[in-house]
């Protein structure tokens, strides 16, 4: 049976259903848990969309280090394969010149960082606006790199969909600004004078690049073997009843997104791992390929290679916001110290879910919702 298709952006309806009940979730279940609470709703629905003041729980050491333990053992297996794996001795393949548009890019970034970190006096009207060519040009050195390493890049190869991801990241990244106005872990400092529809517009450029960004990186990591061979074929982890466990997960997904609401500052963490949860549960209640699916037969790379990805343009993210002009500042409770740049360092555990679910939401774009299908063997267990 042929499936449904919006003729507008090529992307199934089932596709598009999904993700607007995921979107549906994860916006209204934090405001039904404030509501709940019996707080006043108005700060969570205002514009321009700013986070409210919001007074936190001081630093403490014993949660500190009983999230820094709970973070390490959880990464420690991914590291340990990581480092330790070789490569099977295949003939190296022999790398591409490097694009011309890849060097524009690079000059471009090169360009972008001198003014973002800069305080030039001709450059002041535009000072505040640097974030979004450098993650332009970020972008294309990326798919360039990819380019020269396989022959080809998300760019060239399906620049289609690929562009399709840009007005898609913006509204993805809208909805994690929503949810950090009930836990407020960070705050924009902009120059001041921004009126509200300049805000949106200014924000809304730099979150369009958020998801080309990390799905570009996945694709570059993925053409070394190291990542491609290591979590290939590894530990398969197959649960007895997945489409059980697919319920039980969105059940408790769903119940933090609504403590989030209610106790903010004791379940934060959740605004990470809650919306990935939700985007992977619900294809699988229907015995549907995930983000995830491959992880049965032993095949992490969808896993390890997005979390990586992500993680990595987390540390782009920190450093060039570092020394901008507008940007952002953290305020976490409980755990707000060690800081790398302006992050705290158990802070960029974040980024590894929030790979997953650039995955789950960047690749139903880039190639609609895929075909159920069984995984594919694994060529080495390990």
């Amino acid at each position: 049976m042929k499936q449904s298709v919006l003729p507008e952006i090529g992307i199934p309806k089932g596709t598009f259903i999904r993700l607007s009940s995921a979107a549906v979730l994860i916006l209204l279940l934090p405001l039904a848990g404030a509501a709940i609470a019996g707080k006043p709703l108005s700060p969570y629905l205002q514009f321009p969309p700013r986070t409210p003041d919001i007074l936190h729980a001081p630093f403490s050491l014993p949660v500190f280090l009983g999230l820094s333990v709970l973070i390490l053992a959880a990464t420690a297996p991914f590291l340990h394969r990581l480092v330790n794996f070789r490569p099977e001795g295949e003939p190296r393949k022999a790398l591409r010149p490097f694009p011309r548009w890849g060097w524009a890019g690079l000059a471009a970034m090169a360009f972008s960082w001198l003014l973002a970190w800069t305080r030039l006096p001709w450059m002041e009207a535009l000072q505040a606006h640097t974030f979004t060519p450098l993650w332009l040009s970020h972008i294309v050195v990326v798919n360039a790199l990819s380019f020269r390493r396989t022959g080809e890049c998300l760019l060239l190869s399906r620049t289609r969909r690929f562009l399709l991801l840009f007005p898609a990241s913006a509204a993805f990244w809208w909805c994690f600004e929503y949810l950090n106005r009930f836990v407020g872990n960070w705050y924009y400092l902009e120059p001041p004078g921004f009126g509200a529809g300049e805000y949106f517009l200014f924000a809304t450029l730099p979150f369009a690049t958020v998801l080309p960004a990390v799905l570009s990186t996945r694709e570059l990591l993925l053409s070394f073997p190291r990542v491609d061979g290591a979590f290939c074929g590894w530990r398969p982890l197959s649960p007895a009843h997945p489409r059980a466990g697919a319920a039980a997960a969105l059940l408790l997904s769903c119940a933090g997104l609504l403590a989030v609401g209610v106790v903010p500052d004791v379940v934060f963490p959740l605004v990470w791992v809650a919306p990935p949860a939700i985007l992977v549960a619900l294809p699988a209640l229907r015995g549907e390929v995930h983000a995830l699916s491959g992880i049965s037969a032993g095949d992490w790379r969808p896993f390890a290679a997005s979390s990586l990805a992500a993680l990595a343009c987390g540390f782009f993210w920190e450093m060039w916001n570092f020394g901008s002009l507008a940007k952002w500042v953290y305020a976490i409770p409980y755990v707000d110290a060690l800081h790398v740049f302006e992050m705290p360092l158990p802070g960029y555990a974040g980024y590894l879910p929030f790979g997953v679910l650039c995955a789950e939401v960047g690749d139903r774009l880039l190639g609609g919702s895929p075909e159920k299908k069984t995984s594919p063997l694994p060529r080495q267990l390990g």
